[in-house]
């Protein structure tokens, strides 16, 4: 969501025009190529979901490579925890999220950058609009990791087994675009603008986050044969539960050669798009979460049920391999 000429800022729903870059910016060469790559979005501070991701992918053989795509922070109002998570994300490649954009490069009237469409409640914008104020202030006492923070792209496409992929927060256009979460990728409307973006991009998959629950949308080609054009995938959040009754966090791998481990996933030409499982110490995260936010606070207030339960999205809800049962927009 952008804000329009003459429309009254909304912080935490209006975002800057700067946050947009749109998809035919990103048709230009791969600055990286790797046979395997792994993607992952919404960390969101937590140094135990950090560090076994980390243990994950140094078990990964070959040439590959690893690309934070932003909301590393959030939670990790510590200066402490706040550091451990620059010093992991440092070491490999990175986009910016919304999170990060504005401890960086803060908006006027951008409260937290996230965009929020009208079916997220006026209280959860309202509380990472003050979540945000407490991580600028922790932000502000480290100036190396937010003049580091400005450095980063918005966006970038990568070269998997000859295949591109386009790597952004949001979606397509923006920073905080919500074209790629699974509500819009749940109606017909949402695939239409999918399909689109893939060939203005001239990319074969776009890997994103930002809206917090995963979805792995396949789209077929407009051409009338039914070709599979390419996919979307959207790893919800490394440091958060995404399904009901789980503990575990996700991130995105696209590879040449299949995992053992995927949770799900679907072929993409020669690549195989999946989702793996983040499984941090779930206990000790939990602790550490409520020392930071504890009973009261707006991280409590927002995210608490989730830590503890997981959110109301069942597995199988986030496996879309072909355009079908999709809702049709009112």
């Amino acid at each position: 969501m952008t804000k329009v000429m003459g429309e009254a800022p909304r912080p935490g729903r209006s975002c800057p025009l700067a946050y947009r870059y749109g998809a035919a910016s990103l048709a230009g060469p791969a600055t990286m190529r790797s046979d395997t790559l792994w993607v992952v979005g919404g960390l969101y501070g937590n140094r135990f979901a950090l560090e076994r991701l980390l243990e994950h992918f140094a078990a990964e053989r070959g040439d590959k490579a690893l690309v934070f795509n932003g909301d590393f922070h959030w939670f990790d109002v510590d200066p402490e925890d706040f550091a451990a998570i620059e010093r992991g994300v440092a070491s490999h490649a990175a986009t910016r999220g919304n999170v990060e954009t504005e401890l960086a490069l803060p908006a006027a009237d951008a409260g937290c950058g996230c965009g929020y469409p009208e079916w997220v409640g006026d209280a959860e914008v309202a509380h990472s609009n003050r979540i945000i104020e407490r991580l600028r202030a922790t932000a502000a006492a480290l100036p190396e990791a937010r003049a580091r923070l400005t450095t980063l792209p918005m966006a970038f496409v990568a070269e998997v087994g000859g295949e591109r992929v386009a790597i952004v927060h949001g979606d397509s256009d923006s920073l905080a675009g919500w074209d790629f979460s699974q509500e819009r990728l749940g109606t017909a409307e949402g695939i239409a603008r999918a399909r689109s973006a893939l060939a203005r991009a001239n990319v074969r998959l776009f890997a994103s986050s930002h809206s917090c629950l995963p979805v792995l949308q396949a789209v077929t080609g407009s051409d009338g044969a039914g070709r599979l054009r390419g996919a979307i995938v959207n790893n919800g959040a490394a440091g958060m539960p995404n399904f009901s009754g789980t503990r575990y966090g996700l991130a995105t791998r696209i590879s040449m050669t299949p995992s053992a481990s995927a949770l799900y996933a679907t072929q993409l030409g020669p690549l195989s798009v999946e989702a793996i499982a983040i499984d941090f110490d779930a206990e000790a995260w939990t602790a550490r979460f409520l020392k930071q936010w504890p009973e009261g606070s707006d991280g409590y207030a927002s995210y608490f049920s989730r830590m503890v339960d997981g959110p109301c999205y069942r597995l199988e809800q986030a496996l879309r391999v072909a355009e079908t049962n999709i809702r049709f927009a009112a």
